[in-house]
């Protein structure tokens, strides 16, 4: 199973970069997490918000592996305790499918994003800044992989 974490934006904070780094490393091998960072699209007074996100998800869908389940982490998704997602992944490595994670950037997903997701997974009913979903996303990766395999981060 690879997992691909397709996320807006490039050029984050050192604080970003450490933490994801941090989890990330913490992961198996055999658990091949990929991030893909793509550029915001351009933003101007000329451009509207929905004009940015078409172009963002120009490159983001282009950016999904070639039959890859797509998963749209989206507020109004649906929520998963981090036992709920130690399950799904457990379902996802027997599928034998691999994924594509998708992180908007500041104005969100564009609604063909949102329509190619096979799952909107919410991290919180709460807006997060996009750098930080990084983050809880890896995190709540290796909690869920620590659950599977009996380690003792979880508790």
């Amino acid at each position: 199973m690879r997992v691909r974490l397709i996320a807006l934006g490039t050029k984050m904070p050192a604080w970003v970069e450490t933490g994801y780094a941090d989890y990330a490393k913490r992961l198996p091998r055999d658990w091949a997490i990929e991030l893909v960072e793509l550029p915001l699209a351009a933003r101007g007074k000329s451009t509207s918000p929905a004009m940015v996100m078409e172009k963002e998800a120009d490159a983001m869908l282009a950016a999904i592996g070639k039959g890859d389940r797509v998963i749209a982490l989206e507020v109004a998704g649906r929520p998963w305790s981090t036992e709920q997602l130690a399950e799904q992944l457990s379902h996802w490595r027997m599928s034998g499918s691999n994924y594509s994670l998708l992180i908007g950037g500041p104005d969100g997903l564009a609604p063909r994003c949102r329509a190619a997701a096979d799952i909107q997974w919410s991290l919180s009913p709460l807006t997060l800044p996009h750098p930080l979903v990084r983050i809880v996303v890896i995190e709540q990766l290796y909690r869920a992989y620590s659950i599977l395999n009996n380690h003792p981060y979880h508790k």
